[in-house]
């Protein structure tokens, strides 16, 4: 098993910036792909970006291309969402979560291990 811990998130200003960050611990870190989602009070959770078991590639989804960057450091087990440009359309409940797939999918139900989510809020 993989246990995943969020960190970060909170309140920004239209165009400020926030990471996040999702500590793994138990199995090989590297033996899994990452993704992050994000939530809508009422909705599904969305892909927002991934980025693969060994880090050469990654994965946007088109809302956040150019402005998010996924990453992930094999030394300190942890994966993480620099987000940019933020607008308030970005305000919802982020989610990392962890797959054996050699890239991340884009399908929530892909994923078998999820952190706990974090509020990210960005004011008008």
């Amino acid at each position: 098993q993989v246990q995943l811990e969020q960190s970060g998130g909170g309140l920004v200003q239209a165009g400020g910036s926030l990471r996040l960050s999702c500590a793994a611990s138990g199995r090989s870190f590297s033996n899994y792909a990452m993704g992050w989602f994000r939530q809508y009070p009422g909705q599904e959770r969305e892909f927002v970006g991934g980025i693969s078991r060994g880090g050469t590639v990654t994965d946007y989804a088109d809302s956040v291309k150019g402005r998010f960057t996924v990453s992930r450091d094999g030394d300190k087990n942890t994966a993480s969402l620099q987000m940019n440009s933020l607008k308030p359309e970005d305000t919802a409940v982020y989610f990392c979560a962890a797959d054996q797939s050699q890239f991340a999918p884009r399908s929530q139900y892909a994923y078998d291990y999820w952190g706990q989510g974090t509020q990210v809020t960005v004011s008008s």
